[in-house]
């Protein structure tokens, strides 16, 4: 149904199925398409909409031109008993990050600490979605991971590092895990996007266009560099990132890696490393209650927020009413399945 002008409301089943069939028109296998669409879907709920359904068209342009392959499956090598190196075979990151969460839950369990290594990947989405799992299982959850060239080094003139996202979760006593997700520009490139999408001008400060100018056009923005936070602190963190989900996994540099917008071009072939935790032996059993006093000293302070509420309250709305999405977007997408 319609809802306001430029806008129109579907359910959640809604708008996976219609995800679902946009990808697989496209070329890619229903399976890794069901993947990718949970994971936008999602984002979308809870109002991260740069991660979201305005992600589709690119990605199902880049499954029909060759650059992600649609039909990959995942390939696990297994380096020690807490270490698997996962080649995501130039597909998308989503079945190759569902492949590392289930490897890594019984080996967490077993020895305390499991890390996986994914190269040859592509977009993760919102980190926060794939810790969110892990801490659903009771284990601490950490993920980074690198993008294309989007901050310059501080200082300097010229992309270098990606957004380089980095999402954590843990488990409370009770009710949804704590998450926090985070991209090192002052906002994740995908707003930007969003932004185009939609017709909208972007905040001033988000971005530089590439004289090094301040922008509030998006498209401008994107053919520019993000600002990233924190100064040369935030730049120097998005060099860590870069180590330690590039350099360290095998995979591409951010200024080595072709877009994740446009379909033209080779695989992006980034990296992710994700770290599951069992929280439970390191903190002698005292894990939850421990993070509960930090939690209430947090909150008894007026004027502070927990990180992720926004989203649960997002996720709870959009489970009642289901999402309102740009007319253009659903547009943009319904083309894809003739």
């Amino acid at each position: 149904m319609p809802d306001g002008a430029a806008t129109e409301r579907l359910t959640l089943a809604e708008a996976r199925d219609l995800v679902v069939g946009a990808l697989v028109a496209s070329g890619t296998a229903e399976s890794n398409a069901v993947s990718v669409a949970a994971a936008l879907v999602a984002a979308e709920a809870d109002g991260q909409k740069g991660h979201g359904l305005s992600r589709v068209a690119s990605y199902a342009a880049q499954a029909r031109s060759g650059k992600v392959r649609g039909g990959a499956s995942p390939r696990m090598e297994r380096l020690s008993a807490s270490v698997v190196r996962i080649d995501a075979a130039a597909g998308f990151a989503f079945p190759a990050l569902d492949l590392a969460r289930k490897a890594l839950l019984p080996m967490a369990r077993g020895q305390v600490v499991a890390l996986a290594a994914i190269y040859n990947s592509h977009h993760f989405g919102q980190g926060g979605y794939h810790v969110e799992q892990l801490a659903e299982e009771g284990l601490v959850g950490l993920l980074l991971g690198n993008s294309p060239q989007a901050i310059a080094p501080w200082g300097g003139n010229r992309g270098l590092f990606g957004t380089n996202p980095i999402a954590m979760a843990a488990p409370r006593r009770s009710g949804a895990p704590l998450v926090i997700d985070l991209s090192l520009a002052k906002v994740a490139r995908g707003k930007v996007m969003a932004a185009s999408k939609a017709g909208e001008e972007i905040p001033e400060g988000w971005a530089l266009d590439a004289e090094g100018r301040p922008t509030r056009s998006p498209e401008a923005a994107l053919g520019g560099t993000m600002v990233p936070m924190g100064e040369a602190k935030g730049a120097a963190l998005a060099m860590m990132v870069e180590v330690l989900s590039a350099t360290l996994v095998g995979a591409n540099h951010g200024f080595e890696a072709s877009s994740f917008f446009e379909a033209e071009g080779p695989a992006p072939a980034v990296g992710q490393l994700l770290i599951a935790i069992d929280p439970v032996p390191l903190s002698g059993g005292g894990f939850t209650d421990r993070l509960e006093v930090l939690i209430e000293a947090l909150e008894d302070q007026p004027g502070t927020r927990l990180p992720g509420t926004r989203r649960l309250t997002a996720r709870a709305a959009a489970a009642r009413d289901g999402l309102s999405v740009p007319a253009a977007v659903l547009s943009e997408i319904r083309g894809l399945h003739a």
